[in-house]
């Protein structure tokens, strides 16, 4: 029998890859006569785990960075989770795949500082000054009333000493911003509640650093009057130093040097400066970390090259190392045993949100605020992510007098689990606080703003010769005459082997839309664009062209796609907040008779209900055909009163329909000659919901021969063009439980 060192695979030497030496054996023992049957058909993968290979670790954990998020989007859980979940699969206490080696120190150490350095680069200082002194008191009040009630229910109920109990209450006093996207999503980041909670967030996060730092040092035993003394003199004398010597060194270097790498670098010197700076005082690490993004805050814009790339790569490797790190450091058989765990979830869920919720509603009462501004503080400031899990390694870290640590398995997997519940009420109860705000200010779009303004350029991608021109018939239909402005026409083609002939294919095409435009004076912009992802291509030559809409055809092609969405277009809407309309014209537009729209709730709160109001509006003036709007008296009212100013001339109906269940209700109200017109939202926006998920289907069963358009109307912010860890850009259509709902309707069916 031969050795490990002497099998080959077509004559090279496999010493490093024990997995592909176990396949080789797998597939290839039956040749060698010596071995054994039992090693044939029963092989023992065991010996080759956990890996140990620094390269295969490497690829191991790159696999595992790029298919988390995909499989946490199918079942809507934190991606931030899904990190630390994957690293308790395959480390020691799960599967026991990898092995916890020094890149997982490095890499995590670096993972843990770029964590903080992010949460306070990316804090909105501008807003804070302005309101510096509520800010102040809330930050306290968010900060001591968690702090108190922890550290009183870790001594009293959970039994911890004062030092654990110390920084359970500092952990818990602490909070990330992971909903701050939303408030985003409905253009409230202006709104006072929004920027108290993010000012209280930046101070309740320093504050709780500063308690670790001094639990710290005050961990040798020394506690008297002359240490407290001088560990504030050595924490005043190190923020002096950072305060006088960052801005100094950055303004220096970034005005002389704009090579992109050399930036990079130089800002990531430092952080790492600060942070062994906070070291050698003999504070934490993550403080200089945090201290030098809040200095080198104005420094590097948000919007910015340089920002992009810190983003980039931290988001990319660093921090999804550091958590898949955590991961392979918690116990998973903890949480069968119940006991302990189970009281350490409940404290830090119930006490720490109670604590939370109590600062931001005394705070929304003294400063007179209404209760809807109260729930948007709680929402924003009541989860626990990157910050709790920065803590809890490093009380990890810190020893106690038996010889233990400060913080133990338990309470590392009851953190990990109140992660994942805190961030899951600060969702809902943000998402509901937005919907509370838009409806109480009464914040709707002016009806100057999208209708006749000057923001129009429409741009069409364009890919199948039979549709193209309805396409552009459709454009020039609802664009506005007197601006005179040209169309935009796009044709992208994918980087492949095929790529030069569907150029020319692409380019053929685009000639014929123009003499088509040609034929109503219509000017038409066009470009062929080359691209991996046909979405991507198409938002990077939005920007490009500063357009202000897409007007785009829905996906027919089954062939290509089985998707309702087909393999892009869910991809585009999520990942633009501007308005697009996806069209499928059974017949030409010149022949539509009636025009059926089905408007939802509270879509007059959205900002872009104007522009596609004017848009319906001038297509069925042009085509001097009836409209009809299905929805709640509140958008009708609005919608009568814009159509009968703007566009007397137009033959408008106005129909209740109070709930969007009734939707396929309208299908037997639909002939041939009729344009059925959905206007839909994105999800987490003011007039998105639940009933809006069954869309394609609904839309598949009951409306399949119908002509068709579906508009996405302009939304607030550009969440989505935000590079995070926490929650990338890819969107599934379907979640993981939608699926086995209809897996299970078929099954019962049949």
């Amino acid at each position: 029998m031969y050795t490990q060192s002497q099998k080959s695979f077509f004559g090279c030497k496999i010493t490093t890859f024990p997995l592909f030496i176990r396949i080789f054996d797998i597939f290839f023992a039956p040749l060698h006569s010596e071995l054994p049957n039992e090693h044939i058909f029963m092989p023992n993968l065991s010996q080759y785990f956990p890996i140990a290979d620094p390269t295969l670790i490497f690829f191991v954990v790159l696999l595992i960075i790029l298919s988390a998020p995909i499989i946490m989007g199918k079942l809507r859980i934190p991606h931030i989770i899904g990190m630390v979940l994957a690293g308790v699969l395959v480390g020691q206490y799960g599967l026991n795949i990898l092995e916890r080696d020094e890149s997982f120190e490095l890499f995590g150490k670096v993972g843990l500082y770029y964590i903080m350095f992010l949460a306070s680069l990316e804090m909105d200082m501008d807003g804070l000054r302005k309101n510096a002194n509520r800010a102040s008191i809330f930050g306290l009040l968010t900060f001591a009333i968690p702090f108190g009630a922890m550290f009183i229910t870790a001594i009293t109920i959970l039994g911890y000493n004062a030092k654990t109990s110390f920084l359970l209450g500092a952990l818990m006093a602490s909070n990330t911003l992971i909903a701050y996207p939303i408030v985003g999503r409905y253009g409230l980041q202006r709104k006072p509640s929004v920027t108290l909670s993010v000012g209280g967030s930046m101070l309740s996060l320093l504050l709780a650093l500063i308690c670790l730092a001094a639990l710290e040092a005050a961990n040798d035993g020394n506690s008297g009057l002359l240490f407290w003394g001088w560990f504030a003199a050595k924490f005043v004398l190190f923020c002096a130093t950072l305060f006088f010597l960052i801005p100094r060194l950055a303004r220096w270097f970034l005005r002389r040097y704009s090579d992109a790498v050399m930036q990079f670098i130089f800002v990531m010197s430092l952080l790492f400066m600060s942070a062994a700076l906070s070291e050698a005082v003999g504070l934490e690490g993550v403080v200089g970390a945090f201290l030098s993004g809040l200095i080198l805050n104005r420094y590097i814009p948000h919007v910015s090259p340089l920002m992009n790339r810190i983003e980039f790569i931290g988001n990319a490797l660093f921090i999804p190392y550091f958590l898949i790190g955590v991961g392979m450091l918690i116990n998973v058989r903890l949480l069968f045993e119940g006991g302990a765990i189970i009281w350490i979830v409940l404290a830090m869920v119930f006490f720490g949100t109670f604590g939370k919720a109590a600062a931001a509603y005394i705070a929304s009462f003294f400063f007179r605020m209404p209760l809807s501004s109260g729930n948007m503080m709680f929402g924003l400031t009541s989860a626990h992510a990157a910050g709790a899990i920065a803590m809890v390694m490093v009380g990890m870290n810190i020893s106690t007098s038996d010889g233990g640590y400060l913080v133990n398995d338990d309470i590392l997997n009851g953190v990990i689990i109140m992660i994942l519940f805190t961030c899951i009420i600060s969702t809902l109860v943000t998402e509901a606080a937005a919907q509370q705000i838009t409806i109480r200010d009464k914040d709707m779009p002016r009806e100057d703003n999208n209708a006749e303004g000057d923001d129009e350029k429409m741009l069409i991608p364009v890919k199948y010769p039979e549709y193209a021109n309805r396409l552009i018939n459709l454009a020039i239909l609802t664009r506005n005459p007197k601006l005179n402005r040209g169309l935009v026409a796009l044709n992208v083609v994918y980087d492949d082997a095929n790529m030069r002939r569907n150029q020319e294919n692409g380019q053929q095409l685009l000639e014929k839309v123009t003499q088509y435009a040609a034929g109503s004076d219509v000017r038409v912009q066009t470009q062929v664009r080359i691209a991996a992802n046909i979405a991507n291509g198409i938002k990077h030559a939005f920007k490009e062209f500063r357009a202000s809409e897409i007007i785009i055809g829905m996906h027919q092609h089954k062939e290509v796609s089985p998707k309702f969405w087909g393999e892009f277009h869910q991809s585009l809407f999520n990942g633009l907040n501007r308005q697009i309309i996806m069209a499928r014209l059974k017949q030409p537009l010149n022949t539509i008779r009636r025009i059926q729209v089905a408007v939802p709730s509270r879509a007059q709160f959205e900002p872009g209900f104007y522009r596609w109001l004017e848009r319906l509006s001038r297509l069925a003036e042009n085509l001097e055909c009836r409209i009809i709007f299905f929805g709640r008296n509140d958008t009708i009212e609005l919608l009568r009163e814009y159509v009968q100013n703007r566009h007397q001339s137009v033959r408008a109906e106005y129909k209740l329909m109070t709930h969007w269940n009734e939707l396929p209700q309208l299908a037997g109200t639909i002939a041939e000659d009729h344009l059925f017109v959905v206007v839909t939202a994105r999800k987490g926006t003011v007039s998105y919901k639940t009933a809006m998920e069954r869309l394609p289907e609904e839309l598949t069963r009951h409306f399949s021969g119908t002509s068709m358009m579906i508009i996405f109307p302009d939304q607030f912010g550009d969440a989505m063009d935000e590079m995070t860890f926490a929650q990338p850009q890819h969107t599934e259509e379907k979640s993981a439980y939608e699926i086995l709902r209809d897996w299970l309707k078929r099954r019962i069916k049949l």
